[in-house]
């Protein structure tokens, strides 16, 4: 068959016969053109239809004719082509899907009520073509050239064959790639079509589908809603199935992305189809049994989950929790399969269409005879031959039907209509389009009547625009469509619930609402029954949550979903469950054993009221009276010869000098404050070099003494007592000028140490100027070293007159206390370097005491004898070197 010459084309209507003629190669319909041509142009064109145009399966002529296409049956009959006659007309073949036979009659239910309405096309009849695509594209193809040319093999027109399409807009299709192939075909010419069950979130796309509306969600917003779900239930590791379709693998990458920014992992996910080999759907099942995650999300076709559940069924499979789409989850057929038990998915809001079921069971068997569609389906429901007509069912009994069946007591998904959720998709498109329409020929006069004008013609174009603005209620369900054809997205979660009757049901648990805020979106009104009928929400997790005061380590090569659980590194906390990351605690905070909070750390001093305290106080306290009652003893003994020739002026001021440094050890304990702080480093350098300058003072006055070799020597008149007194004063002086400078310059202050330890804070005093500190220190050392060296050369004096002895050995421990302090002052932390230098004060203070004074009190109050000016001369006057 060859296409006539068609001289003079216009460029624009040979693209369209190239488009057209595609439609021989899958058995569709195509235009065929002759022309005569004058020297004036073209005036006529003769347009021939090529194939056989195939009858629709329900149709009725009207003012405005409605499209309308479904899959009603799974297969079409396998055409041979021998390339040497014409193709065979495509068919469809295989079992009847009843409830789909259920959407093409809501359809014509839809058509005659709006027929019969009142206020909407008033006085307009509509009509319908409504066909069966097998759910295949090659017969997808084929019916949407015949829904846009028409049945009329040949027809004559001046315009060269650009008349208006047949239909001003189409119903369907069911699935998402016969949509999109008929899409492709009808789209360049402007024909709306409006499915009630194509989900593909890629139909939104308005510029590759810009006639696509539906009434239906889109994927898009059941991948949300799904993930959402999951979610919900703290579901992080779940498996993925999905049909190999255009509905399957885009509602999938949909649903991978949307779980992915929620966080859920995906284990596997796996494709497959009707027509894959059965190894295929084995090897998914397998994945399926194999797998650790204990949820399967499957964004399946109903006629591929079949397939899948017969396969799963053959083997003994672990328990899953099943999640599904709304084209399987609300199937009635599926219900038969046990091992579905606890299944939850988002379905399409039920809903109630008065009037429809009356309509579907007002079939009687001459009505079904007219319909080779209804006969098939009575025969195959009844299991008998239709005596008149002429049977197309498949395998069934050769019983004639004696019009004793009750189609009232049948129980198929056609006549099931107590879960309305599809078949009311169907109604909302045919009532958006009569809406369309009745926005285009009919208008309202002032006294509220409608007139409607049934003669003007109406373009598809003109259609589409109005569509776009529709906007209506209908038995309680508003429809409208967005910019990209997609009405708001409401869904029931809808479980599988065995009732006690031991029968499986629908239940409807709660609702999906994508109109509103994200946290509001979701609402649960029901318990939900799980898998095994259990009612406690299962597990499915690749890693256990992780508790407060830890936080989640991937594992190396895993998703992210898989981790360990490491405990917080010290300083850090994590408060709450499955932490990314700890947190580091404030500066004077730290974690608790838990590591879940922070809390205050302990603030440390040295205080009063705990042991090392107490006991530093006794001994500061203890040596402070000491030196107090020595003394009240030698100045209850002043007139003694021990007492006056010790230097009884220095005695005393030495004896004061030291209670002074017991005492000033006090200002080291308890909690440090700026006062505090000034006066401990001030107060110790001051009374020790006050100290020191009075032995010094005596180790001076005994060299001296006993140094003058001339019997006519008057050294000593130059150091007498007021000179010794000078002496006490200027190295004193000294000290204090350094300590008001450092008080002045840099005076300490009391300061957290918050690096010595990490879990605790200890107050102490900052010295200010280590400058400061270290030439106070440094000055005692240089007095103490120079007493010392004084002592050591006067060591061997007459033994009455010992002190030089004395002085020497306390001068001795002394220097060796002050030295120890050093690195142990440096070295100690916290509080332990308060202690270490009260140790040092209070050690070095008692070296003093003891040596030098303590020998005299024990004379004094315990050997009077040896404390008379005879017995020290005696003992004077025996040492052979004076």
């Amino acid at each position: 068959m060859r296409l006539s010459p068609a001289p003079a084309l216009d460029p624009s209507l040979a693209g369209s016969l190239v488009l057209l003629h595609l439609a021989v190669v899958t058995g569709g319909l195509a235009l065929l053109s002759s022309a005569s041509v004058s020297a004036s142009g073209l005036e006529s064109v003769r347009c021939r239809l090529q194939g056989t145009p195939r009858p629709p399966a329900f149709s009725q002529d009207g003012d405005f004719v409605i499209g309308g296409v479904f899959s009603i049956h799974y297969y079409m009959h396998t055409v041979d082509h021998s390339y040497t006659s014409l193709p065979e007309p495509l068919q469809c073949t295989g079992s009847m899907d009843s409830r789909e036979l259920r959407f093409s009659r809501a359809m014509i239910f839809a058509v005659e009520e709006i027929n019969n309405s009142s206020y909407l096309l008033p006085g307009i009849m509509l009509g319908y073509q409504v066909h069966d695509s097998c759910n295949l594209v090659p017969m997808a193809v084929k019916v949407a050239f015949q829904l846009a040319n028409g049945l009329d093999p040949m027809f004559d027109t001046g315009e060269q064959c650009s008349g208006s399409a047949t239909v001003t807009a189409i119903v369907g299709e069911s699935a998402s790639t016969p949509t999109i192939s008929m899409l492709r075909i009808i789209g360049p010419f402007g024909i709306p079509q409006v499915s009630h069950s194509s989900t593909c979130a890629c139909l939104s796309d308005k510029k590759q589908y810009p006639t696509f509306f539906r009434t239906i969600p889109s994927d898009q917003f059941q991948a949300a809603a799904l993930a959402h779900l999951i979610r919900h239930f703290g579901w992080t590791w779940i498996g993925a199935v999905r049909s190999d379709s255009d509905y399957g693998n885009n509602g999938m990458a949909a649903f991978l992305q949307a779980a992915q920014e929620e966080g859920i992992c995906v284990e596997y996910s796996e494709a497959f189809s009707l027509t894959n080999p059965l190894s295929r759907v084995q090897r998914v099942a397998d994945v399926i049994r194999s797998s650790t995650a204990r949820v399967v999300v499957a964004f399946v076709s109903s006629w591929d989950m079949r397939i899948l559940l017969r396969e799963m069924e053959r083997l003994p499979s672990p328990p899953r929790q099943w999640i599904g789409s709304e084209s399987w989850v609300t199937e009635p057929e599926m219900l038969h399969f046990g091992l579905c038990a606890g299944t939850i998915g988002i379905g399409i809001q039920r809903s109630v269409i008065p009037g429809l079921r009356d309509f579907l069971l007002d079939l009687s068997p001459q009505k079904v005879s007219n319909s080779p569609l209804l006969t098939e389906f009575w025969e195959a429901a009844f299991g008998c031959r239709l005596g008149i007509g002429t049977s197309t069912g498949v395998g069934v009994e050769e019983k004639v039907c004696d019009g004793s069946e009750d189609i009232q007591q049948l129980k198929t998904p056609y006549t099931d209509t107590s879960q309305l959720r599809v078949t009311n998709m169907v109604y909302k498109a045919v009532y958006a389009i009569a809406h369309a329409i009745h926005s285009i020929v009919c208008e309202e006069r002032e006294n509220s009547t409608v007139n409607c004008d049934k003669n003007l013609n109406v373009k598809p174009t003109q259609v589409l625009e109005r569509l776009r603005r529709v906007n209506f209620s209908r038995n309680g369900y508003q429809v409208s469509f967005d910019a990209n054809g997609d009405p708001v997205a409401t869904y029931e979660l809808v479980n599988w619930q065995i009732q006690e009757s031991g029968k499986m049901e629908f239940v409807t648990v709660g609702r999906y609402d994508g109109s509103l805020p994200l946290d509001q979106r979701l609402d649960i009104e029901r318990e939900i029954t799980w898998v095994k009928n259990s009612t406690q929400v299962p597990v499915s997790v690749c890693s256990e949550s992780c508790p407060p005061g830890t936080r989640k380590a991937i594992q190396k090569g895993k998703p992210v979903c898989c981790y360990d659980c490491i405990q917080c590194a010290e300083g850090e906390i994590s408060d709450n469950t499955d932490s990314s990351d700890c947190l580091i605690c404030p500066e004077e905070y730290w974690p608790n054993a838990e590591r879940d909070r922070c809390i205050l750390k302990p603030v440390e001093f040295l205080s009063f009221h705990e042991v090392l305290g107490i006991i530093l106080t006794a001994c500061s306290v203890g040596g402070a009276l000491l030196a107090i009652a020595t003394a009240a003893v030698f100045y209850r003994h002043r007139n003694s010869a021990i007492v006056r020739a010790n230097n009884s002026e220095l005695s005393f001021l030495l004896l004061f000098s030291l209670a002074l440094c017991f005492l000033c050890s006090l200002t080291f304990i308890g909690r440090p404050s700026e006062w505090s702080c000034m006066l401990r480093h001030t107060a110790f350098g001051i009374t020790f070099v006050l100290c020191i300058s009075c032995v010094l003072g005596k180790t001076i006055v005994v060299l001296m003494a006993f140094r003058a070799t001339l019997p006519a020597s008057n050294v000593m008149k130059w150091f007498g007592p007021q000179q010794q007194r000078l002496t006490v004063v200027s190295f004193t002086f000294v000290q204090a000028l350094i300590c008001t400078l450092w008080l002045v310059l840099s005076p300490p202050f009391p300061i957290k140490n918050l690096t010595t330890y990490k879990e605790k804070i200890i107050l102490e005093c900052d010295v200010g100027s280590a400058i400061g500190f270290w030439a106070v220190l440094g000055y005692i050392g240089l007095l103490s070293l120079l007493c010392f060296v004084l002592a050591f050369l006067a060591r061997k004096l007459p033994d009455n007159f010992n002190e030089a002895k004395f002085i020497t050995f306390s001068m001795l421990i002394f220097c060796a206390v002050w030295i120890t302090f050093i690195p142990a002052y440096v070295s100690s932390p916290g509080k332990l370097t308060v202690a270490v230098e009260i140790f040092a004060i209070i050690t070095s203070s008692f070296g003093l005491f003891f040596l030098l004074f303590v020998p005299k009190c024990f004379i004094i109050l315990f050997r009077p004898e040896k404390n008379t000016k005879k017995h020290l001369m005696e003992k004077t006057s025996n040492d052979k070197r004076y």
